[in-house]
């Protein structure tokens, strides 16, 4: 009877994962993906020139959850169309194409009639930052998942709110990273070689924007200075202008529930990151910003909340009303160029990747933002524990570093799945 009871208390705590030096902490295997580099197993025939990735160099964050309406999370181009939504449509409902029509079609959980509809809602858009993804490979007739690492740069298309819905290059379905950001172990292999700056603080997973937008507010990636409106569903023949230097003051936001609050931010063309295991209960209350109210900021640049309270496992609201995710074409609340800010904001990142250790250096450059994180503490001095820059600087070199190497995050375990 002692001999059996001890047999099953080893079984107990190999399941639970409480006998070894890790703590029981799972990480997940994510395969990486750089950009440019072929498929092995794709829906589409990569040479046919269906998407194009470009030269990208991913900035460093702290906090890894980013929500799709996110001003300045992703990016775009002056140049012809990153993608060819036309090319992938005619492709997916061509009959000689039926049996990967199906296969890609039960990605996102629609039939093959209603793939001509679903890629018109898409958007083309270019990644800032590393992002993790649940990718799909086209093997035995079947959408094969499994979890990457897309290398900023990368084209894809975007859903209405925000989430990554295709691989432009070769047509691969994209969802939803499902595993906890903070705890990966990259592989570079299969000619993902590590490229040029990669650094785990750099890896960032996409959540739905609380409600449907009407477009997307992105960043040229050839000039940070200049912000592009695209209309949801567009390729970039209906794009708009901004600049991203204008000065956006941050809104008085003490007393309004977190979902208010982060609703006032977005449609100021200003951004908030989250940390922690999941977003703030909608409910909860802010309690201070920082900085502080009245700080002007340029597009992009984070505030960091700090909120009270909430109703536990609360999601964010859908108010009425698709949106923007960033200033419309109204006029931005000031126009003063960023050296006639009365209050400075928050340091930018160079753009070589700093240490995991320690927080982003400081540079002059005014493209660039220093964003903060939703905080539980209502304290008005919080420090700044995760952070999501917004310009992504074009790569001079594309020099490969490694190949066949593991690598895992060092991250801090502040970031896990949003709750919506």
């Amino acid at each position: 009877m002692i001999r059996r009871i001890a047999v099953l208390l080893v079984c107990v705590l190999v399941v639970s994962g409480l006998g070894g030096c890790g703590g029981g902490a799972h990480t997940f295997a994510v395969q990486a993906v750089a950009a440019g580099v072929p498929s092995l197993a794709p829906f589409f025939d990569e040479k046919k020139g269906l998407g194009n990735d470009a030269e990208v160099r991913s900035m460093p964050v702290r906090g890894s959850l980013q929500q799709g309406d996110t001003p300045g999370l992703y990016g775009g181009t002056k140049k012809p169309t990153v993608c060819d939504v036309a090319k992938l449509k005619r492709f997916l409902t061509d009959p000689a194409n039926r049996q990967k029509a199906v296969a890609w079609s039960s990605v996102p959980g629609i039939t093959t009639d209603e793939i001509p509809a679903y890629l018109d809602r898409l958007t083309p858009v270019l990644l800032r930052h590393d992002t993790l993804v649940q990718n799909h490979d086209y093997k035995k007739g079947k959408a094969t998942p499994y979890n990457s690492l897309l290398q900023a740069g990368i084209a894809i298309l975007v859903d209405e709110q925000g989430e990554p819905a295709a691989k432009c290059s070769c047509g691969n379905p994209l969802r939803p990273f499902k595993g906890d950001a903070s705890r990966i172990s990259v592989k570079f292999e299969d000619g993902n070689k590590k490229w040029n700056g990669y650094h785990a603080s750099s890896v960032v997973a996409v959540r739905p924007a609380p409600r449907k937008m009407e477009g997307l507010a992105l960043v040229d990636v050839d000039d940070p200075d200049r912000g592009i409106e695209r209309p949801v569903g567009t390729t970039g023949k209906r794009d708009t202008a901004f600049d991203t230097w204008m000065r956006h003051a941050v809104p008085d936001l003490a007393g309004a529930t977190f979902g208010e609050a982060r609703r006032q931010l977005v449609s100021g063309g200003l951004a908030v990151g989250y940390g922690g295991s999941a977003v703030p209960a909608d409910d909860a209350q802010v309690t201070a910003s920082d900085p502080p109210a009245g700080t002007e900021l340029r597009f992009g640049e984070y505030v960091l909340l700090s909120v009270a309270g909430g109703t536990s496992g609360s999601t964010a609201s859908t108010p009425p009303g698709p949106t923007t995710s960033g200033p419309t074409l109204r006029p931005p609340t000031s126009t003063a160029p960023p050296s006639t800010s009365s209050s400075p904001p928050p340091s930018s990142p160079t753009s070589e990747p700093p240490p995991s250790s320690g927080p982003p250096p400081s540079s002059s450059s005014p493209t660039t933002g220093s964003p903060s994180v939703v905080t539980h503490s209502p304290s008005t001095s919080a420090s700044v524990t995760s952070s999501a820059p917004m310009t992504s600087a074009p790569v001079t070199s594309g020099a490969p570093v490694t190949t066949g190497t593991s690598v895992t995050s060092g991250a801090p375990v502040t970031s896990t799945t949003t709750q919506t």
